[in-house]
């Protein structure tokens, strides 16, 4: 009998690990997808989030901050009851494209996250403010998450979002930023 509760649990173990490869290898097609390499210029004409920071395409999502550099908006599938999007009105691929010049504007970015959080009566030091790292992105536009409370997550987005390889904390991040060259 017990021969047959650990064969059936290294079975669900198996499909388990064979599930997630299988998403993982979902969401690399999904970020591979699409064009050779494109000018900067050309994604931005294309980019969904460039049009969105830059109020070219309507009605975008009730930006909650705006400034010269970035806004921020409420995500449109939230992982919990507070869950924001800070995008940088110039296009970034992702966080894996930027390196120490553009420390200054992630800084800005999480500050302005943070302020948001504090006017909805959030402890900014208990939400989760990251960024997701290549492949793992679901929009090929730098974009910083600032999601509270954690505990309303569902398993699914605690993983997704939990300090990894694949989603960096906006300490983290600036840490790495640190590091890159010019």
């Amino acid at each position: 009998m017990q021969g047959d509760s650990l064969s059936l649990f290294k079975r669900k173990k198996t499909i388990f690990a064979a599930l997630a490869g299988l998403g993982l290898l979902g969401l690399v097609a999904v970020y591979n997808c699409g064009t050779n390499n494109p000018t900067a210029a050309a994604l931005q004409d294309k980019c969904l989030f460039c049009d969105f920071a830059n109020g070219r395409q309507g009605p975008p999502p009730v930006l909650e901050v705006q400034t010269d550099e970035y806004v921020i908006f409420k995500d449109k599938s939230p992982a919990a009851t507070y869950h924001y999007l800070a995008i940088p009105k110039q296009h970034f691929d992702s966080f894996s494209v930027l390196n120490r010049s553009h420390i200054g504007l992630v800084l800005r970015m999480e500050s302005g996250m943070v302020e948001l959080l504090k006017s909805k009566n959030v402890d900014p030091s208990k939400a989760i403010i990251g960024f997701h790292i290549p492949p793992f992105i679901s929009v090929k536009h730098l974009h910083l998450h600032g999601i509270y409370p954690p505990s309303e997550m569902s398993l699914w987005n605690r993983i997704n979002f939990m300090s990894s390889f694949w989603f960096k904390t906006a300490k983290d991040a600036n840490e790495a930023l640190e590091l890159r060259e010019l």
